[in-house]
C-alpha cells in the first residue's frame, strides 16, 4: 500500500506559540516528529504548515513541507489540502499529530494496517483505560467500539455508565478505552468530510471526529498499548524533558 503521512504543524498556539520549533534536547519537536513517522512503512511523509519559519525549517533538515491556508480549522482539512498541493496520487492517507514527539513507528503503523481490510474508510487508535483518573479526564476522549471494532461513540464522558458500581471501580468493572488522535483516510473519504459542516455531537463535545459518524461514515479502530506523550504547554515541555 501507498500511504502519505501528513503533520499538521501551525506556528500559532493559544497556549504554545511556535510550538513545533520548540527544541527538546537538541533536535525541534516537529524534527522529532518527522523522523518518528519515517521509521514507519508510510511511503511519503510531508509536513503541512501556515508558517514560513517552519517550512523552511523542515526544509533545512532534509524534509518534505509545504505551505497551507492558516484559516483551517482543523488538523483534518490542512491534511487535505497538503495532499492536493502535493500532485501524487496516494489511496490513503495517515494524519499525524505535530506535537507528539516520541510516538511511536508502531502505532502509525497500526492504523495504515486498518486499510488491510476493503471496507475501512477511517482509521485511527485506541488504548486501554487503566485509572480512575484517565477514566475520568475530560481531555483525554473515551471510545465504545462493536464487535468489529468500529467506532460506535467518541465523549469527554466515561462510556458506558456502570450501574450501581462505584466510580472509582468502573475500570475494573469494565473494558474502557481511550482514543489516540492519529488518523487514516481514504483520500476519497478524506476529501468527503471536509466539505461537511459541524454536526451538533460534534459541536456538543467537541470532537471532530463525532461529525464523521454522525453522518455515517465507519471508522475502525486498532488497539495500541504505548502511550502518546504531547505538549501544549511550557508545562508539557517541562514533564518531557524530565522524561528523557
Amino acid at each position: 500500500m501507498k500511504i502519505l503521512g501528513v503533520i499538521p504543524a501551525r506556528y500559532a498556539s493559544t497556549r504554545f506559540p511556535g510550538k513545533p520549533l520548540i527544541d527538546i534536547n537538541g533536535k525541534s519537536m516537529i524534527r522529532r516528529v518527522y523522523e518518528q513517522a519515517q521509521q514507519s512503512t508510510l511511503t511519503e511523509v510531508l509536513v503541512a504548515t501556515d508558517d514560513q519559519r517552519i517550512l523552511e525549517h523542515v526544509q533545512e533538515f532534509g524534509g518534505q513541507a509545504v505551505m497551507t491556508n492558516s484559516q483551517h480549522q482543523s488538523g483534518t482539512d490542512r491534511c487535505y489540502e497538503a495532499y492536493q498541493l502535493h500532485q501524487k496520487p496516494y489511496d490513503y492517507l495517515i494524519n499525524i499529530q505535530g506535537d507528539e514527539p516520541f510516538i511511536k513507528p508502531e502505532q502509525i503503523d497500526r492504523v495504515a494496517s486498518c486499510f488491510q481490510k476493503p471496507e475501512t474508510q477511517l482509521a485511527t487508535l485506541i488504548k486501554k483505560v487503566t485509572t480512575e483518573d484517565e477514566l475520568f479526564n475530560v481531555n483525554a476522549p473515551k471510545v465504545v467500539i462493536n464487535q468489529a471494532q468500529e467506532a460506535l461513540y467518541f465523549s469527554r464522558q466515561p462510556i458506558p455508565y456502570c450501574r450501581n458500581v462505584p466510580n472509582d471501580i468502573w475500570h475494573k468493572q469494565h473494558t474502557y478505552y481511550k482514543h489516540i488522535g492519529i488518523y487514516g483516510y481514504r483520500t476519497n473519504v478524506l476529501e468527503q468530510i471536509t466539505q461537511l459542516p459541524p454536526s451538533a455531537l460534534e459541536l456538543a463535545e467537541s470532537l471532530e471526529q463525532l461529525r464523521w459518524l454522525e453522518n455515517g461514515y465507519r471508522i475502525t479502530t486498532a488497539l495500541t498499548e504505548f502511550e502518546t506523550i504531547g505538549i501544549d504547554s511550557p508545562e508539557d515541555l517541562l514533564k518531557v524533558q524530565s522524561f528523557l
